[in-house]
């Protein structure tokens, strides 16, 4: 009786354990309910905007950067384009005048001009965009170092297409360039579209200078004896207007040239061994290395840092903090002011 017993209680656990559906989830039911709670990470919201002004766009240019060296001497004013840049830097030449570099990636000018030439602090402004600079020619040394610095030349006195002149003007300030033109000789390697150069607020009006900064409604930069602009808050359209000294600046449409940020650096500036044909020593703006500068933007200003760690290495603007200062989204404009004999007053 007592091995019957047994017998049959084995029976009913055995029967138990390998009939019907189990009363418990197994190993595989536990490992799908896992998996299905698993999921892609959602992609950061990252907005697309124009990598050299920070606006919003809903798709960006595949085309690399444009500079162009364009003259500021009386005789090339009102110059063409100014008003289409992303980004211009007034750097003082010989002779007490200055010349601009004018980057284009977001607009493209039908024309641009009185296109010049090439200047020895060029190649560490336009490094950084590894794009296209375009000029009418320059020294031998000047431009051997802007291939050397990754960037391609488009040269007018080497035959490269996109160059014109016009009757309206004497030379040398008669010469004018296409954009389109240029970007059409851009060769493989550029790269396309450029790298952002400077940071940018996230939100209109959330920029470091107009969250932060101080009142900076007037702007009065000496760059040399000869050469002085000056910026005028315009609160109502939230840019900066330019004036040539006492005049206003337009362009030759009759567009009053205009920033959104203007961006003061203070930096060396050397003479170099070469001349000019009229005899005068060419002279250079140091950049690689570190100083003082203001950022000005929506009516304010902040004071900065600029640092630049090679030719190739963009320009980077932090605050007393320590952190990036953004800029508002906009048209950029740079003045590089020679230590000592330049100067700036804001009020």
């Amino acid at each position: 009786m007592r091995t019957g017993v047994v017998v049959l209680a084995t029976a009913l656990v055995l029967a138990g354990c390998g009939g019907g559906e189990p009363s418990g989830p197994t190993t595989e039911t536990v490992d799908a309910d896992v998996s299905a709670d698993k999921g892609t990470p959602p992609e950061p919201d990252v907005p697309i905007v124009w990598p050299l002004t920070g606006v919003p766009a809903e798709e960006v240019a595949v085309r690399p950067a444009l500079a162009v060296k364009i003259e500021n001497a009386p005789q090339a004013r009102p110059q063409t384009g100014l008003e289409q840049a992303d980004v211009v830097w007034e750097e003082v030449v010989e002779g007490g005048i200055t010349r601009f570099v004018a980057i284009y990636h977001s607009q493209v000018p039908g024309s641009v001009g009185p296109v010049r030439s090439v200047r020895p602090m060029d190649p560490a402004i336009v490094a950084p965009l590894h794009g296209v600079l375009a000029y009418t020619g320059g020294q031998q040394p000047f431009i051997d170092a802007v291939g050397a610095a990754g960037t391609q030349s488009v040269v007018m006195d080497e035959g490269d297409d996109g160059f014109s002149t016009t009757r309206a003007r004497r030379a040398p300030h008669n010469v004018y360039g296409s954009p389109e033109e240029f970007w059409a000789q851009a060769d493989a390697d550029r790269t396309s579209p450029p790298p952002a150069q400077l940071v940018f607020a996230r939100e209109a009006g959330q920029g470091t200078a107009t969250t932060t900064g101080a009142p900076a409604t007037h702007l009065d930069v000496r760059l040399t004896h000869a050469s002085r602009a000056q910026w005028d808050w315009a609160g109502d359209e939230g840019v900066y207007v330019r004036s040539e000294g006492d005049q206003p600046a337009v362009s030759s449409d009759e567009v009053r040239l205009s920033a959104t940020n203007v961006v003061l650096i203070s930096a060396t500036m050397v003479d170099t061994p070469f001349k000019d044909p009229a005899g005068a020593a060419v002279p250079e703006t140091q950049l690689v290395g570190s100083g003082e500068g203001v950022v000005v933007g929506g009516g304010k200003q902040v004071a900065v840092t600029w640092s630049k760690e090679a030719v190739d290495a963009p320009l980077v603007l932090t605050g007393a903090d320590g952190a990036p200062v953004r800029l508002e989204q906009g048209r950029t404009w740079i003045e590089l002011v020679p230590t000592g004999s330049g100067s700036w007053e804001i009020a």
